[in-house]
């Protein structure tokens, strides 16, 4: 059962690998608009994309995200094997109109009505991808719906079936679920998240 599972975990070694991880997502909150635009664009890159990849094609373009023209941003995807290079060049460049973004989320209150900012204003991030943004610029309570997570609650009954697209009801919705079992293991969305990725995974990624 998925929170006996959590449990165990939680009184492993993983804890303290889980909590350093949370404190570099909280740490985040410091850095400055620049940092925050290239945490955006590797959330960008990982939409049906490896996350490993996209953290070293992350550190290999770094300062790039901002700086180099869109066909130099294509051809370094291409070259750093992101699958799709053109439409996310053409993404990272349309972005730049929100370069100061730590600003624009900053001046939210509420970490929900920051998510719908970015998935209007921002191309090509969904709320998967915003959620992710967000927790990683330190935000605890938005939740990141991938397929490892829709897996683990299929598995564990807590959703009938895995579903094909997910609508802004269905995010939602299975996003309430997970703020349910939250409450039970006592851990936040974020910290959910990274367990139940371990879960799956094996491994405490970003």
């Amino acid at each position: 059962m998925l929170i006996e599972k959590i449990e165990r975990l939680k009184n492993s070694e993983v804890k303290e690998i889980i909590d350093k991880r949370i404190k570099e997502f909280k740490e985040f909150k410091n850095k400055d608009n620049k940092e925050w635009f290239k945490e955006l664009c590797f959330c960008l890159l990982t939409a049906n994309f490896s996350a490993e990849k996209c953290i070293k094609i992350q550190k290999e373009i770094d300062d790039g995200f901002l700086t180099l023209s869109r066909e130099e941003l294509e051809n370094k995807l291409k070259e750093l094997g992101h699958r799709y290079y053109k439409k996310r060049a053409e993404y990272i460049v349309l972005a730049r109109r929100y370069k100061n973004i730590k600003d624009i989320i900053t001046s939210f209150r509420d970490e929900r009505k920051a998510r719908e900012f970015l998935v209007k204003n921002i191309k090509g991030l969904g709320y998967k991808e915003s959620s992710h943004f967000l927790r990683n610029v330190g935000y605890d309570n938005v939740a990141i719906i991938d397929r490892h997570i829709l897996r683990e609650l299929y598995e564990n009954n807590y959703i009938l079936e895995i579903p094909k697209t997910l609508s802004k009801r269905k995010y939602l919705e299975i996003e309430k679920i997970l703020e349910e079992i939250g409450r039970e293991v006592n851990l936040n969305l974020a910290e959910l998240d990274l367990y139940i990725w371990y879960l799956r995974t094996g491994k405490v990624l970003k």
